[in-house]
């Protein structure tokens, strides 16, 4: 039974989830960054890591689950790469954002300062832990539940973030003469929160921008914003 003194924000948190946790503790847990544990005093096992661990587990046999029934003559190398579109760094921090579950990661006051809350990084490990921890307090069924409702429900969207550079190429190479290219740099961030912009062009028009924590993942992130404002591959 609940205590009348349950984090309100645990609370919150609980309704946008749609789950509720018969112990809170392991919910907690799962928002705890080791910045936090190691600042407060407790030990590294008592981050969210150990849950990470386990969501990661989690989450990539119920997607191969999905993907295996849902795609009955596809063979493996292309199940490997669509599972590779929803488990990636950049789709579970969209997921993340989607819950807002930045807001309620416990951080230590470094990556407070550093806009830990919006690090793609964290953000991914924290809903991988969070998925651990629906695990351990519901079982299976309950996470797989939620993986279906926060993740394979939006595999489309997801499966286009993780193509979107190679669908931009080949739809500019469709246009004989056409050239693309990415203007990414350093966004004169310090090391340890390092951030970059990225400018797509098609010819000399720019297309969009996007950033990223890589030079990677910001031409991705640009990549993927103009193959939705170009309307590439609907």
């Amino acid at each position: 039974m609940r205590s009348d003194h349950t984090d309100d924000r645990i609370l919150e948190l609980e309704r946008a989830i749609g789950y509720s946790f018969q112990d809170p503790d392991i919910l907690k847990q799962a928002l705890t960054h080791p910045s936090y544990s190691s600042e407060s005093g407790l030990e590294r096992y008592e981050s969210n890591q150990r849950l990470e661990f386990l969501g990661d587990a989690i989450l990539e046999s119920v997607i191969s689950d999905y993907l295996y029934r849902s795609h009955p003559r596809t063979e493996e190398g292309e199940l490997t790469r669509l599972r590779a579109s929803l488990v990636f760094e950049a789709a579970l921090a969209i997921c993340a954002r989607d819950l807002g579950l930045g807001r309620y990661l416990l951080l230590g006051k470094g990556e407070e300062r550093s806009g830990g809350r919006e690090k793609p990084s964290i953000l991914s490990d924290a809903f991988e832990a969070l998925i651990g921890a629906i695990f351990i307090d519901g079982g299976h069924e309950a996470s797989k539940q939620f993986i279906y409702r926060f993740v394979i429900d939006d595999i489309d969207e997801l499966s286009l973030l993780h193509d979107s550079k190679s669908m931009l190429q080949e739809h500019v190479q469709k246009s004989e003469g056409s050239r693309l290219r990415y203007e990414t740099r350093d966004m004169d961030s310090p090391d340890h929160m390092k951030r970059f912009s990225s400018e797509v062009y098609i010819d000399d028009r720019l297309i969009s921008r996007g950033e990223g924590h890589s030079k990677k993942s910001a031409e991705q992130d640009a990549a993927f914003k103009a193959v939705r404002l170009l309307h590439i591959g609907k």
